[in-house]
């Protein structure tokens, strides 16, 4: 039986679907495009590779992932396989770019052929089998991507207010008569450190003043807040929205909850990490039109970090690594 061949309007109709489920499924990548992009990167001295201590705030942290540290420079191992993250929304490998990328390529692939999954544009049954399976394919991205982004969010039901937390960080550990919390300074490497009150005002004001000029690609005053190890990672984050045409508009960030993981000395340098539950506005927007890609702008979202400083002795404390809670 001759196959009914379609017009080159829907041809173009074809297409354009094509080209929508891949924006979306672009748009997913950036689904939490804050600063970091949920990874977990930068150095933690010759903690680098060793697992933050959990707090109340926050159990468990995600490994680190890349990092100018040696994985073998302080007897670690040096056979876990480097991370990559090429640039580009495109160009980032994982569930999106393994199966997700050879799905939708066969898709169109088949569908420029007069192929693909059933029958391409060969027939009128083949046309709409490919819409169908577009639509699936995208209803299955966003399932995982959400599952993927919430299995790992602890949930903080029933909490109790901690009398010791002032200005949303617990001080446990940091002043000079305060008891040691468990996991405080239970990393193998390093000196103890005691934290003052200051210290962790820095760090709250860090979170805000971080995310903030982040939110206005402001590259100088990030520069002053990061070290030039993490200043590098966030820079390729910014090329990368500048590149696609977006931007990664934050605020109104807030604090929630916050304890100390571990602090200690390491020569001429002092680190501190910190556990932080907070929510901030995260909204992806076209530069050019303003249309909002990604995120509500009327909604916070929450987010639960690990964020790790350095300082000199007398200096300002500035963000040296984030990891995953």
């Amino acid at each position: 039986m001759r196959k009914l061949r379609l017009s080159s309007a829907a041809l173009r109709v074809a297409l354009a679907s094509v080209i929508v489920a891949v924006g979306v499924v672009a748009a997913s990548d950036f689904a939490e495009a804050r600063l970091g992009r949920s990874g977990s990167f930068g150095s933690r001295g010759m903690r680098t590779w060793s697992t933050p201590a959990p707090t109340p705030t926050s159990p468990y942290a995600q490994p680190m992932q890349r990092s100018t540290t040696p994985q073998s420079q302080f007897g670690q191992s040096a056979t876990r396989p480097p991370m990559t993250q090429p640039g580009g929304m495109f160009g980032r490998g994982g569930f999106m770019g393994g199966l997700m990328g050879g799905l939708l390529g066969a898709g169109l692939f088949g569908l420029l052929m007069g192929g693909g999954f059933f029958s391409g544009i060969g027939s009128m049954a083949g046309f709409f089998g490919l819409l169908l399976q577009i639509a699936l394919i995208v209803i299955v991205v966003r399932l995982v991507m959400g599952w993927l982004r919430t299995r790992n969010q602890p949930s903080y039901a029933g909490a109790r207010p901690d009398p010791l937390r002032r200005s949303g960080l617990d001080e446990t550990g940091g002043g000079t008569d305060a008891p040691v919390r468990p996991g405080f300074g239970s990393a193998p490497r390093g000196r103890p450190l005691k934290l003052e009150g200051t210290d962790f005002d820095s760090f709250e004001r860090l979170l805000g003043e971080v995310q903030s000029a982040y939110g206005r690609q402001d590259r100088a005053e990030l520069a002053r807040r990061l070290t030039p190890e993490m200043m590098g990672y966030i820079g390729e984050e910014l090329d990368d929205l500048v590149r696609n045409g977006l931007e990664n508009r934050l605020s109104d960030v807030k604090l929630l909850q916050g304890d100390l993981s571990e602090a200690w000395s390491e020569g001429d340098r002092d680190y501190a990490t910190v556990a932080m539950r907070y929510e901030l506005k995260d909204v992806t927007v076209e530069s050019a039109t303003g249309r909002v890609v990604q995120g509500d702008p009327d909604r916070p979202a929450q987010v639960t970090e690990f964020w790790t400083f350095v300082r000199s002795p007398g200096g300002e404390w500035t963000l040296s690594a984030i990891q995953q809670g």
